[in-house]
C-alpha cells in the first residue's frame, strides 16, 4: 500500500508553516498508511474517521474533531450515510508554530507522565463558528492567510487549554528519541486492535523484518502468538466480568467464526468459554 504524505500530497504550499485545506471525498479508505509531516486538526464535517497511532486510537463521528501530532498513523474514512460523502477541514501547523505559541503566552509546560499522538474533542457552538471562519480565511490570498491563521491558531489553542488543561499541548512538543519506548508503547496500545504485522511495523517506523526481530527480542514470543494470547486473555475477562456470550465476542477478539475461537480458548485455558464462565 502506498504511503500518503500530508500535507505534501494536497498540493499546498510547502513554505507555509500553517495552512487550511477543505478535504472532500466520495471514496472510502481503510487503514491507509499516512505520514503527517505537520501537526493537524481534523475538523470532521461529514462521515466517520478512525485513526491508529503507536500510542493511541480514536473513532469519531462528526460530533467530534481530532488533534493529531505529526508522525505515522493508519487512517480510515467512511462516507456519511445521508450525503454519501466525506468531508474534513484540515488545519495543518508546524512544531515551530507550537513553540512560538508557548513562548508568546509564557506557558509553563510541566512534564506529563503520559503523552499521546492524538486527542479527541467535542464540538460546541464556539468551535463550529471557528471552523466556519477558517473556511472564510482559506479563500483569501496566501500572504494574508498565513498571518490570519496564526491568530486563529492562538485562538483555538487558548480555548482548548481553558477547557482541557495543558497536557495535550505538551504532547505536541514531546519528541521522545527513545525508539525502544516508542516500540513498546505501540505494541501495548494496540494489543487488542486487529492490526496486521505490516500495519504495526509502519506505526513503529520499522521494516516488517526489523519489527519481528525486535518483537521476539523484547517479548520472547512471535507477534502472532503474543497478540493471540492477549486477545484470549481479554476474552476471558469479558466472559467472567461482563457476562458476555462467546457468540458476542469472537469477532471482537479477532476470530472469523465461533468454533475457531472456542478451539483456541480451550487450548489456552483447558476449558471451553462456557465452562470457564460458569466455573
Amino acid at each position: 500500500m502506498k504511503i500518503i504524505t500530508l500535507p505534501d500530497e494536497l498540493s499546498l504550499s510547502s513554505s507555509m508553516s500553517i495552512v487550511v485545506y477543505d478535504y472532500e471525498s466520495i471514496t472510502e479508505i481503510s487503514k491507509q498508511q499516512i505520514l503527517l509531516n505537520k501537526n493537524t486538526f481534523s475538523f470532521l464535517q461529514e462521515g466517520t474517521k478512525e485513526v491508529f497511532f503507536g500510542d493511541s486510537a480514536y473513532a469519531i463521528d462528526n460530533s467530534q474533531f481530532l488533534l493529531m501530532k505529526s508522525g505515522h498513523c493508519l487512517m480510515t474514512e467512511k462516507l456519511s450515510n445521508d450525503s454519501e460523502y466525506y468531508r474534513s477541514i484540515l488545519f495543518f501547523f508546524s512544531d515551530e508554530i507550537v513553540l512560538q505559541f508557548i513562548r508568546k503566552f509564557k506557558l509553563e509546560i510541566s512534564v506529563s507522565k503520559t503523552t499521546y499522538s492524538t486527542y479527541s474533542f467535542d464540538y460546541d457552538s464556539f468551535i463550529k463558528r471557528f471552523v466556519d471562519s477558517l473556511l472564510d480565511i482559506s479563500k483569501l490570498s496566501k500572504s494574508l492567510q498565513e498571518n490570519m491563521l496564526s491568530i486563529k491558531f492562538d485562538e483555538i489553542m487558548l480555548y482548548l487549554i481553558d477547557l482541557n488543561g495543558l497536557d495535550f499541548l505538551y504532547s505536541l512538543i514531546n519528541n521522545s528519541d527513545n525508539q525502544y519506548q516508542k516500540f513498546i508503547q505501540t505494541i501495548e496500545s494496540n494489543r487488542l486492535n486487529k492490526l496486521t504485522i505490516k500495519e504495526l511495523s509502519f506505526l513503529s517506523n520499522m521494516s516488517v523484518s526489523t519489527f519481528k526481530r525486535e518483537f521476539e527480542k523484547h517479548f520472547h514470543s512471535s507477534p502472532s502468538k503474543w497478540f493471540q494470547d492477549q486477545r484470549l486473555e481479554h476474552s476471558a475477562f469479558l466472559l467472567k466480568n461482563e457476562s458476555k456470550r462467546p457468540s458476542d465476542i469472537f469477532e471482537e477478539i479477532g476470530y472469523e467464526n465461533l468454533s475457531n475461537f472456542i478451539h483456541a480458548f480451550k487450548i489456552k485455558f483447558g476449558v471451553t468459554p462456557k465452562q470457564y464462565q460458569s466455573s
